[in-house]
């Protein structure tokens, strides 16, 4: 990918509230592009942009995987899990905290088992609190992780929901002895824009798989 096009210094207290006003009008966009998205065709480009995945190079030789439990305004991500498994790949998900940014990734013992984990409040499934699992992190790391999102660029400049959950966890991955893993963002194609706001503390990601190519 390209190097980052527009990157704003937030040491400013006016710039700062600039930029969040900015990122926050995007976000607002974005939600009602995706919105206005039938389910048939949020199904369709999701099945477009699981196959292009699927056929990835990296996707293919990476062993330990990090996927989103995806949300209605998100790529669907259940054929994906499903592959990982038949791939004999371990499959690791988030766990957030929500009282915090922090996140960790952890891991599934099966497909089918995330139907029997509790929901969040933001509807999600994941593990409880007291359930101990395997960290990707505390172990042997991550080869790739599959990103969720608001909107991205073609520079690799993602917008998230605003919480800060990947960023943080992205800056823990770049300490683990492995190294950052790959990171490919999953996007219907109506969440790619020109130009994405971003901090010069913001982590670009690898690609954005969509049904338009790789950009």
């Amino acid at each position: 990918m390209a190097e980052t096009g527009v990157v704003e210094e937030c040491s400013d207290p006016s710039n700062m509230a600039a930029l969040r006003a900015a990122k926050n009008a995007l976000r607002a966009n974005l939600k009602k592009r995706i919105a206005a998205l039938g389910e048939q065709e949020k199904l369709r480009q999701s099945d477009v942009v699981t196959r292009m995945l699927m056929v990835h190079p990296k996707y293919q030789s990476c062993q330990r995987i990090a996927v989103f439990l995806s949300m209605p305004d998100e790529i669907g991500t259940e054929k994906i899990i499903d592959d990982i498994f038949q791939k004999g790949k371990a499959c690791f998900i988030p766990k957030y905290q929500s009282k915090s940014n922090h996140m960790d990734m952890v891991r599934l013992a099966t497909a089918r088992e995330i139907r029997s984990l509790p929901l969040t409040t933001w509807n999600i499934h994941q593990p409880s609190e007291d359930d101990e699992r395997e960290d990707a992190l505390a172990t042997g790391g991550l080869d790739l992780i599959l990103m969720p999102g608001l909107g991205f660029d073609k520079n690799g400049n993602r917008l998230g929901r605003g919480k800060g959950y990947y960023d943080s966890f992205l800056e823990r991955c770049l300490k683990h002895p492995k190294g950052k893993p790959y990171t490919i963002a999953l996007a219907f194609k109506e969440q790619v824009c020109e130009e994405i706001p971003v901090t010069e503390n913001d982590i670009q990601i690898n690609e954005i798989l969509y049904e338009c190519g790789f950009k």
